[in-house]
């Protein structure tokens, strides 16, 4: 269904890390952890803080590690927190510095009560050539139901693709 995927994801609390897997799972796609090369702070209203002047910033941080290569990769899901209603900056130095033209970027996402809001527009933005399809976004870690929820939204997108 979803072959040659890569499952691009940050998480600060473990949520959206959670759903990376089980996405990972699902779809036997390859794992990949976006880590900014300095470590946000643990407690909750600093790390707001921080990624609120980020994000009004236009803030990409530097990124620990190497890209993965994306040579092989058709489908590419992209995981973040909702930050401020929009992707955690980590996430969009990853799609800055990624060739992901012609290729399916799937935006998903953990909450607090604010859904997708602009993260799919504002992952456009970062991926020209790249073609975005709906998102999957989930309250916190998403509870006992996710994997049904998960493998009913791969569904949906199996079929889109199949329209790309």
């Amino acid at each position: 269904m979803l072959e040659r995927c890569l499952i691009a994801y940050f998480s600060h609390s473990g949520n959206t890390k959670r759903i990376a897997k089980m996405i990972g799972e699902l779809t036997k796609g390859s794992l990949y952890e976006i880590c900014p090369q300095n470590p946000y702070p643990s407690t909750y209203k600093a790390v707001l803080d921080q990624a609120r002047r980020e994000i009004m910033n236009g803030v990409k941080p530097a990124l620990k590690g190497q890209l993965p290569s994306l040579d092989e990769v058709a489908v590419v899901f992209v995981g973040t927190p909702n930050w401020w209603s929009t992707i955690a900056p980590p996430v969009a130095s990853f799609l800055s510095q990624s060739d992901l033209a012609g290729k399916l970027v799937i935006p998903f996402c953990t909450h607090g009560g604010s859904g997708l809001a602009r993260i799919a527009t504002d992952m456009e933005r970062l991926v020209p050539g790249a073609k975005v399809l709906r998102g999957y976004a989930t309250y916190e870690d998403g509870g006992q139901d996710t994997i049904a929820e998960l493998t009913s939204w791969l569904a949906l997108i199996g079929g889109m693709k199949q329209m790309a």
